[in-house]
């Protein structure tokens, strides 16, 4: 793969109008960036393995951190993300004129209420997620 799969899910999630509507643009990776705007959703790769069968498959476990100024706009961007992301497949994602393809994505971890205590007024749903990802 020419991509890394960080860059694969970041453009698939970018083109997702019902994420965007919630988070705008606010979609980072690997962590939030100081000082951002609220709600956001910021993700990374945590594991996962790749297939020595099929060259340039892979499948990334990645972790969400969907953030808000309250519990409740950290569960609407975690449900945003959840709708957008739970059963995807085939989704066909075109970086530098390089097709990949999100062949599926399914929870791992159900979206968990967490309160940031080193970073007062910062509420998030973490999540997990497997990705199956191919360059085609």
């Amino acid at each position: 793969m020419n991509k890394d799969s960080n860059s694969i899910v970041k453009a698939f999630l970018d083109g997702e109008e019902n994420l965007t509507d919630v988070v705008s643009t606010r979609i980072y990776c690997p962590r939030l960036i100081e000082g951002a705007v609220l709600p956001a959703i910021s993700f990374f790769i945590r594991g996962g393995s790749n297939n020595p069968h099929i060259p340039g498959l892979v499948e990334p476990s990645i972790q969400f951190d969907c953030w808000a100024s309250s519990p409740e706009g950290a569960r609407a961007a975690y449900n945003a993300l959840y709708d957008v992301l739970q059963g995807v497949q085939r989704e066909v994602v075109t970086i530098d004129s390089t097709d990949y393809i999100i062949w599926s994505a399914i929870e791992e971890v159900q979206g968990q209420d967490l309160v940031d205590v080193e970073i007062p007024k910062y509420f998030r749903v973490l999540t997990f997620f497997k990705f199956i990802i191919k360059a085609i």
